[in-house]
């Protein structure tokens, strides 16, 4: 290569890989989009497309038949040309690759509209006009699928080309529309369907074969690094680019003269896509203090990277030193190093002191600058000093988060390649036991980035390591977490919550107004004792919880997580967002651990089964004596069909190996542990007198608050009765899969009332009363008292 009369030599390949840009996916999904848009509107308002094209073409055709001849010609023989002239322009640009894409996205944007009529038929939509030109030129402006090929090919060929033939290109292409509606009384939107083919056709193809890197500006390169007064020689390529940069290096001249070893970066000008939208989703994700300005373009990114070098070369800690920032042709850019010194820490770390490393961060951040990328790769050794590089995600003023981000960061590399101990002792020496304590509140998945993560043998069990050991040397109870994120886990928890409860409420909200017009006839002193009688559901279920429990939590603030036990129930199939947020509660607020708050939940579900099959057959046996029960009994065929699923289940998993291993080595073992529970609290009658009563209260005091309901509108149901029903409700809620049964209960209550002869007039309202008493209410005020138990640490 001869650059200003010198001669320098070139050793490695330049040829860059092809890429698969940010920008081709998001072309896509926008040919896409359009594609979609235009078949929609002209299949859905063809005959205002015909109306709409009329009403133009009588407003813009003011050309006489003539002069639109001559127009219609010209232009059909540029279109006719366009094809050629893109195929020239790459056979002179020497785009040999491009030539089998070229061809593919032609054939397959001509393919699809060229279909006979009896499968997929081409858009043919024409005026009745006699006067219109019938050249061959015309033909082919007429024609979608040469439309279609011209956009397909000019799609793919886009990256090669330069950018002014590209938009010159572009704009004759679309001027078609213009020409069809002055000239033409050719419906355009056949013409468009064309255009939105091929432009899809083109983007996919592009996406599948990669866009190519333009050409590496060397002699640019050269002539930015001697304006710094770095004479270039020679260039060998140490790596070609691809997902990082081109990096390469400089050497002496034939004569043995060199202005000293260097390395030259180049990036290319579509290298920062990917990273674009990861910094963008970083910052959507964390808090503002969490992240650092948006970099809106590669050149300003790789400025930036070299103007820490500077920074933290100034602090006396950088593991290379800036030589030349420069922005080169056709959007590349160069940053230019001296090489790195030292031996990466993860390689020497056996005979480097870990005081060292910690007191080198201690330098850095007292010059308020952050590193972000603290892995043991980006940290060497220099004799006796311990350096940084990389600098992509250095800050120069850092906040203190940024700061303890990078004591976080430190504390997980150092551990992988020492030990916890010796971590987090060299970090107390170097920072003071505070610092390190409120860092370390950062050491959660969510806070330690990826790239660190993944730096060191299994991170869980580091970060789980480092964890207890700060709290072991700082002598911390706990460490809380800090949270980071924009939005936590609750947050979407709740927010998810909420939307469930929205869709299940809104059945009930269509009958609303009915309901208020029949509680004018109600009895208000009987919709209160049922209030009562709800809320008296809640201790029972509490003290059934508490007894499972171990008596080891406390009572009242137990009852009172029962009440946000139901919205979490409510709002969720089956029930299991109120099983879950008890074993969360007796865990936080309870101090439990995992397994034992689970078989305490497991107890205490389990014993309430038992009870409430056991009091269905009590009171179906009761009022079977008086009352016909055989609408409650499914007919033979259902039965059969029951019976047959279940043993296929059954077969299923003992023939099935996995699900077989399954059941031996996950859940007998957990059966058998509950079933030994199950005979522990056999042998503690007061404790197993007090579930059992809990449990057999929330059952009958839910009938309870059905007969009550009842009574309110005139009454007609007994309490036996009303116990039948609940209890079929409740069996339908836990198996409904709508969340709280939402539906199902409200159906199987109506339906069971009627058929022990409550009239609807007064069936109906008196369950619509019986779910705000025991349902609604209690999930409205469920909410704020879940957030109360959340803000105050005990879900």
């Amino acid at each position: 290569m001869r650059v200003d009369g010198r001669d320098i030599s070139v050793t490695g390949s330049l040829l860059q890989p092809v890429t698969r840009r940010t920008n081709d996916i998001l072309r896509l999904l926008l040919a896409t989009a359009f594609l979609a848009t235009v078949i929609t509107s002209t299949v859905i308002t063809r005959t205002r497309w015909v109306a709409l094209e009329k009403s133009i073409s009588e407003v813009v055709g003011v050309l006489t038949p003539t002069q639109s001849d001559v127009v219609y010609l010209v232009y059909g023989f540029a279109i006719l040309a366009l094809p050629f002239m893109i195929l020239i322009g790459l056979i002179a640009g020497r785009q040999w690759k491009t030539l089998g894409a070229y061809a593919a996205a032609g054939i397959l944007a001509v393919l699809p509209l060229s279909i006979s009529s009896n499968r997929i038929a081409a858009f043919r939509w024409h005026f009745d006009v006699t006067d219109r030109l019938s050249t061959l030129p015309a033909q082919f402006l007429d024609d979608p699928r040469w439309i279609a090929m011209l956009a397909a090919v000019l799609t793919v060929s886009g990256p090669w080309l330069p950018a002014r033939w590209r938009r010159w290109w572009w704009a004759l292409l679309l001027a078609f529309v213009p020409i069809h509606l002055a000239i033409s009384a050719i419906v355009p939107a056949r013409s468009l369907v064309g255009l939105a083919v091929g432009w899809f056709v083109g983007a996919l193809v592009v996406l599948v074969v990669g866009t190519p890197a333009l050409e590496v500006p060397l002699e640019d390169a050269v002539r930015a690094m001697a304006r710094r007064g770095f004479v270039v020689s020679r260039l060998t390529v140490i790596r070609p680019a691809g997902p990082g940069a081109l990096v390469l290096s400089t050497g002496p001249d034939a004569s043995g003269a060199d202005a000293g070893p260097g390395q030259i970066e180049l990036y290319g000008p579509h290298q920062r896509s990917g990273g674009a939208l990861r910094e963008l989703w970083r910052k959507l994700r964390l808090r503002d203090t969490e992240t650092a300005p948006l970099q809106a373009s590669m050149r300003r990114a790789v400025e930036h990277r070299a103007l820490m070098a500077i920074a933290i070369g100034d602090a006396g800690v950088a593991n290379t030193e800036t030589i030349a920032f420069a922005a080169l042709d056709r959007g590349w850019t160069l940053y230019a190093h001296k090489p790195v010194r030292g031996t990466p820490l993860e390689e020497c770390a056996a005979t480097t002191p870990i005081a060292k490393v910690w007191e080198a961060l201690h330098t850095l951040h007292g010059d308020q600058i952050s590193h972000g990328d603290l892995r043991g790769n980006e940290i060497t050794v220099d004799g006796d000093e311990v350096l940084f590089g990389g600098f992509g995600s250095a800050e120069y003023g850092a906040t203190g988060a940024q700061l303890q981000s990078d004591i976080a960061q430190l504390l997980v590399t150092t551990s992988g390649l020492y030990d916890a101990k010796s971590a987090v002792s060299a970090a107390i020496d170097a920072f003071g036991k505070d610092v390190i304590l409120a860092a370390s509140r950062r050491l959660t998945k969510s806070a330690v980035p990826k790239r660190i993560r993944k730096s060191v043998a299994d991170p869980s069990g580091v970060i789980s390591n480092l964890r207890a050991e700060v709290k072991r040397q700082t002598g911390a109870d706990q460490i809380k977490s800090e949270p980071i994120t924009r939005f936590t886990r609750g947050q979407l928890i709740q927010l998810v919550l909420l939307g469930a409860l929205v869709y299940v409420a809104y059945p009930f909200i269509s009958t609303v107004p009915t309901f208020f017009s029949e509680l004018r006839t109600a009895n208000w002193w009987w919709a209160l004792l049922g209030l009562t009688i709800s809320a008296s559901t809640y201790v029972g279920a509490a003290a059934a919880l508490w007894a499972s429990a171990d008596e080891t939590v406390n009572f009242w603030r137990l009852s009172i997580a029962q009440v946000a036990n139901t919205f979490a129930a409510t709002t969720t199939p089956a029930g299991v967002g109120g099983l879950a947020l008890s074993t969360r509660y007796l865990q936080k607020g309870g101090g439990l651990s995992a397994m034992r708050a689970t078989t305490a939940v497991a107890l205490q579900q389990s014993v309430q089964v038992i009870m409430h099959l056991a009091l269905l057959i009590l009171f179906s046996a009761v009022a079977g004596v008086s009352m016909n029960l055989s609408h409650f009994v499914p007919d033979a065929t259902v039965l059969y069909l029951i019976a047959g699923v279940a043993l296929g289940i059954v077969g299923t998993f003992l023939f099935v190996p996995t699900l077989r291993r399954w059941l031996a080595t996950d859940l007998r073992p957990k059966i058998k542990e509950l079933a030994g529970d199950l005979l522990e609290v056999a042998r503690e009658p007061k404790r197993l007198g007090l579930i059992i009563l809990g449990c057999t209260g929330t059952t009958l005091g839910a009938a309870l608050a059905l007969w009550a309901s009842i009574e309110a509108f005139g009454g007609g149901a007994t309490f036996v009765t009303c116990t039948v029903v609940t209890m079929v409700g409740g069996t339908l809620a836990s198996a409904a899969p709508t969340p709280g049964g939402v539906g199902a209960v409200e159906a199987a209550l109506i339906g069971g009332l009627a058929a022990f002869g409550v009239p609807a007039a007064i069936g109906v309202p008196s369950v619509l009363l019986y779910r705000v008493l025991t349902c609604w209410l209690p999930v409205f005020v469920g909410w704020p008292v879940m957030r109360w138990l959340t803000e105050n640490e005990m879900v």
